[in-house]
């Protein structure tokens, strides 16, 4: 189904038509001489007169599926790609652009980027195992010693580098602002934070287009993510805020549909940086008041008349995550738990509750009653206690991964699945019984219907 079309009629009932999100890897030619392949992430492209402008280069285990595509459309040359940012979801696939070029005997595409992008690539060089690892456990993996830096990572890199060589490095850079003239076009780069700090969005005034990058993703927005460095709610919020004041009449995203329509942009991305607007407010006020982290997560939520929205899902991160990147960002890493600023090992606490309990095992039962009540968030701490005691002890091993596959059950969000789920293969593989994992861009996929 042509995408302008399902997201017009989603934005105007309020009724999801799952997946919002999808990885088709086809082009679809949205307006004349603006085209979009939708895989993990979109590549858009636009014509000039001079040859095509891409906005962002998708993942490199599609960027040769994105090129096919998009040469399916345009054998004009590739004469910018701009990142949007640095995940590779968005960079990964600038080497088949590149191969494309030397194959046509085409100039290569220039690289325009955030001056940051830069500073995200050497921080992954510096971090590739630790980022291999997170990347698996987000999508339901767990990654032993002997896979590391060797594992694919089906929305990243492939091979024995979580940033691969092929990804091109960008040759120019800009600070707040960039114009970029080509072929005709003018199209204006900003600078904002959001999901990441080194954030561009694409403005076409001539045509009153975003290009949103991920600041528009047909979730609930990505400002929480329990494994990555720190997320800018409020800021992300403005540049929504900013986006609808410059009186955009299409927003065109790195994930999900479309947007077409100036009242249907202001109603999304409204509802978005609202309920952005609202989880800082509520931290804040919280946090002023000198309430702890664990209590503003389980007193701040997102308004009733926003939580329904199909644009604000909470299927890939959820408000609760984004709360406490609001907390770490205004607040620091401490939770305001003194007993927690220098804590003792986890073992060695363990091992006195369940001297107090006087067994192992009465710890085990008293987690398998609370998850067969339905109170998984306690179940969860009780079984985590028993296998911290003794991490050879096959029955609580056992109860720990029937417990998490339970609690991913009971999850929406694909990351709270994600770490649930390689929590319950983590005990698994103690006692030698794994179940198989689904492949990465399948689960997430899955995640967004």
């Amino acid at each position: 189904m042509n995408p302008v079309e399902l997201s017009s009629r989603i934005i105007d009932t309020g009724n999801p038509e799952p997946p919002h999100n999808r990885v088709l890897d086809e082009l679809f030619e949205v307006e004349d001489g603006v085209a979009v392949v939708e895989s993990f992430s979109h590549c858009w492209a636009l014509k000039t007169q001079e040859g095509l402008v891409c906005v962002d280069a998708s993942g490199s285990g599609s960027g040769e599926n994105v090129v096919e595509a998009l040469r399916g459309w345009s054998k004009d040359p590739i004469n910018f790609i701009v990142y949007t940012h640095g995940h590779l979801d968005h960079v990964g696939g600038s080497g088949a652009f590149i191969e494309d070029a030397d194959r046509r005997s085409q100039k290569k595409p220039v690289v325009i980027a955030h001056e940051a992008v830069l500073d995200r690539f050497n921080r992954y060089r510096l971090t590739g195992d630790w980022n291999t690892f997170i990347n698996k456990r987000q999508f339901g993996g767990i990654t032993p010693r002997a896979e590391v830096g060797t594992t694919r990572i089906g929305i990243g890199g492939i091979g024995p580098k979580f940033l691969p060589e092929s990804v091109a490095d960008p040759e120019i850079t800009y600070e707040d602002s960039y114009l970029l003239e080509v072929g005709g076009k003018t199209l204006e780069l900003n600078h904002g934070r959001g999901e990441t700090d080194d954030h561009t969005w694409v403005w076409d005034e001539e045509k009153k287009t975003v290009f949103a990058g991920d600041f528009v993703i047909w979730t609930f927005p990505n400002a929480g993510n329990p494994q990555k460095v720190q997320r800018y709610a409020l800021e992300w919020a403005k540049v929504l805020r900013e986006m609808i004041t410059r009186g955009a009449e299409q927003v065109y995203p790195a994930h999900g549909l479309p947007i077409v329509g100036r009242e249907r942009v202001e109603v999304v991305l409204g509802d978005m940086a609202e309920a952005l607007e609202y989880l800082t407010d509520a931290t804040l006020e919280l946090m002023n008041n000198g309430a702890r982290l664990d209590t503003i997560i389980h007193e701040v939520c997102v308004p009733d008349h926003l939580s329904d929205k199909p644009w604000l899902a909470p299927l890939y991160d959820e408000p609760e995550f984004v709360v406490r990147n609001i907390y770490r960002l205004y607040g620091g890493w401490w939770d305001g738990d003194p007993s927690r600023l220098k804590p003792a090992p986890d073992s060695l606490l363990a091992k006195e509750i369940i001297s107090l309990m006087g067994s192992i095992e009465k710890l085990i039962e008293r987690a398998e009653e609370l998850a067969e009540k339905g109170e998984l968030r306690l179940a969860c701490h009780l079984v985590e206690l028993a296998v911290q005691s003794e991490p050879e002890h096959e029955g609580a091993q056992r109860t720990r991964a029937s417990i998490y596959w339970q609690r991913r059950s009971a999850e929406r969000s694909l990351m709270s699945k994600g770490i649930f789920a390689a929590a319950a293969r983590e005990s698994e593989a103690t006692y030698g019984e794994v179940t198989p994992r689904t492949k990465m861009r399948d689960a997430v996929r899955k995640s967004m219907e």
